[in-house]
């Protein structure tokens, strides 16, 4: 599988597009594309590499992982995959934007869904619930690749902050330890905002986790 990342908003979120270069079948993951001139770039870059989007993936629907969710969803014509529990920040997207410094954000709670849950697979993806960071937190593993997609559970030396409504930093460090430590250390971690990291790397270093 091949992994482009982008680097959206001002919040420097990460979003990732995921493709198998046979099939050319790709997935996005957190499409927080803000601005047009964003939007464009990542549909662009689709277009242009001729690829068939399979999936629109959240790992949490805070508003600077779904800005562009919206546009991207009626433009592939294609449902968003989350978790049960992510559905109430979903809804309410319009109303944390305006708090975040994110104008116009359309409501998102009309939007077709796909559920998913602890253990699914999604094309090559398996789901794993880590929830803490917020309701309906998910990361997705590429087990042939050694990937993880952490969204905002585990960045490189830290974690996802927990001072948010529905944030718990027990459950967060238990998510971690029992759902992404558990992987082999050479697994990559792609996270949600920040640099790439590796699971060896975070048991290691990381101070949360000690």
């Amino acid at each position: 599988m091949r992994v482009k990342q982008f680097v959206f908003s001002h919040f420097m979120e990460n979003c990732y597009l995921v493709w198998n270069e046979e099939s050319h079948e790709a997935y996005v993951i957190d499409p927080g594309a803000y601005q047009t001139f964003e939007v464009d770039e990542l549909v662009q870059f689709i277009e242009r590499n001729e690829l068939s989007l399979k999936h629109v993936l959240l790992t949490h629907a805070h508003i600077d992982h779904i800005a562009g969710l919206s546009q991207i969803c009626k433009q592939f014509h294609l449902p968003v995959t989350l978790h049960a529990d992510g559905l109430k920040l979903l809804s309410q997207a319009e109303v944390y934007g305006s708090v975040m410094r994110f104008e116009n954000v359309p409501n998102m709670g009309d939007l077709d869904t796909v559920l998913i849950a602890d253990g699914d697979h999604v094309g090559p993806f398996e789901c794993r619930f880590v929830p803490g960071h917020c309701p309906g937190s998910m990361a997705f593993v590429l087990h042939e690749d050694r990937m993880v997609f952490t969204g905002d559970a585990l960045f490189r030396g830290s974690i996802g902050r927990t001072d948010l409504p529905g944030g718990d930093y027990d459950q967060l460090i238990k998510s971690i330890r029992t759902k992404i430590l558990t992987l082999d250390d050479l697994y990559e971690v792609l996270p949600g905002h920040g640099d790439v990291t590796s699971v060896g790397e975070e048991k290691m270093y990381n101070g949360f986790l000690q």
